[in-house]
């Protein structure tokens, strides 16, 4: 904003420029429309901030060419500011006023020596403005001042650090000096002790090699005494064998009449045939109430038909069925009911061929009770006990039998058959079970 012919040698201060549009800029607005000049009038229909924002140019323009519009703006201004705008007409400056402040009413009013008024605004402004750069220097420089202060007493306390750490790293180097001087000194005594050991070693070796030859010779002395015993043990065998040939033959016939005897007593006394069984004797829940050592058949496969029926043959064979794992074998899609009666009906009818001793195990660690079954003759049913798996009660009822009883337990499962193996019976898969009762 120039002043060509109005007085002033230099444009308006920014400061003094900004603050003069801003005044316009709100009277602006309230000024009737016939006294806008037109073109102002489509910014005076903007709002104040944008006025001054977007229109500044136009605004400064128009008051520098159009002395109307100036003085209405300074008559509205005289009636906003009153006491200033009186002040500055007797050329006089309120001590309290703001220099940007009386330069853009001077400006806009034009009192007498209003030139001299944005003058010594202007000089006020400069001033300020040097104060303010010079305060502000001034922080910078204190600014300045305390972030050298701190790095300085950071150096010093990362150079303390590092000193700190120097002292510690030189102790540590002289604690490792000693520890390679003594590990130094253990080595060359390990070395001394196992020349040593190596020099007795090497005596122990050469005792050893003349204790070898000497006992060599002890060992062939030994072996042809051996020789001899064996020989004078053979000559004695065969002469008791000869001599107890008609010992044998009276030992024989004294047993067979005691046979013959204890039969005919058996008979006198009546007493019954029946006896109870070792299986009879292990806790479990009843059906409607609360190895074999040495066993023949050994050289058939597990798997072999002929199996079962070889070991069916040996008398007085305990056989002990896995029932559910038989029955879910054969026919798992019939219910668990249906399946303990189709194979209960099968070993009654092998028991009625075979008159074999028969044991049938269920699982009943599930049950809330006792299940009514009905047992066909010459087959046992258990059922294992609240808390107890089948699998354990099969083991319980070999573990019960006397070494040396044929045992055989059907059981598809290969943890159960492993482990009445090691105890002493013979493990016949589920299969052969099934198709020995499909042809009964």
């Amino acid at each position: 904003m120039s002043s060509a012919g109005e007085g002033l040698s230099r444009p308006l201060p920014e400061q003094v420029r900004t603050h003069v549009v801003e005044l316009v800029s709100q009277i602006l607005g309230a000024m009737p429309a016939a006294a806008v000049p037109p073109p102002l009038r489509t910014i005076a229909k903007f709002e104040p901030r944008k006025r001054a924002r977007l229109g500044g140019t136009p605004i400064a323009a128009q008051l520098e060419t159009d002395k109307e519009f100036r003085e209405a703006v300074a008559e509205a201004l005289a009636g906003g500011w009153p006491e200033l705008v009186a002040s500055l007409e007797e050329g006089s400056v309120p001590p309290a006023a703001e220099p940007v402040l009386v330069a853009a009413a001077a400006y806009l009013t034009r009192p007498p020596g209003w030139e001299d008024m944005v003058e010594a605004a202007r000089a006020d402004i400069e001033r300020s403005a040097a104060a303010a750069e010079g305060s502000a220097q001034e922080q910078t420089l204190t600014r300045l001042r305390e972030q050298l202060a701190a790095q300085k007493a950071a150096a010093k306390e990362e150079s303390d650090r590092l000193r700190e750490q120097l002292k510690a790293a030189r102790t540590e180097i002289s604690d490792l000096r000693r520890k390679l001087h003594d590990a130094r000194e253990r080595a060359k005594a390990a070395d001394a002790r196992a020349a040593e050991l190596e020099e007795a070693a090497q005596e122990a070796r050469a005792a050893a090699a003349s204790a070898g030859s000497a006992g060599e010779s002890e060992l062939r002395r030994l072996r042809e005494r051996l020789a001899d015993s064996e020989r004078q043990l053979e000559a004695a065998r065969r002469a008791a064998r000869e001599g107890r040939s008609v010992e044998d033959t009276k030992v024989r016939v004294l047993l067979d009449a005691l046979q013959d005897a204890a039969a005919g007593l058996r008979r006198e006394l009546a007493l019954p045939s029946g006896i109870s069984r070792p299986a009879d004797s292990v806790v479990s829940v009843a059906p409607g109430r609360p190895g074999a050592q040495a066993v023949p058949a050994r050289a058939l496969a597990d798997d072999d038909p002929a199996l079962l029926d070889q070991l069916l043959t040996l008398p007085q064979i305990h056989l002990i069925v896995d029932g559910y794992n038989v029955t879910k074998t054969g026919y798992g899609n019939l219910t668990l009911a249906d399946q303990r009666n189709r194979l209960l009906t099968g070993l009654g009818a092998l028991y009625a061929q075979t008159r074999t001793e028969l044991t049938v195990v269920f699982d009943g660690a599930e049950l809330n009770g006792p299940v009514p079954v009905s047992a066909p003759r010459g087959v046992r049913v258990l059922f294992s006990a609240p808390g107890q798996i089948a699998d354990d009660l099969i083991r319980q009822l070999v573990r019960a039998e006397p070494v040396g009883r044929a045992l055989a337990v059907v059981s598809s499962d290969r943890e159960v058959a492993e482990s009445v193996r090691r105890m002493g019976a013979r493990p016949v898969p589920a299969a052969l079970l099934l198709k020995r009762l499909g042809r009964a």
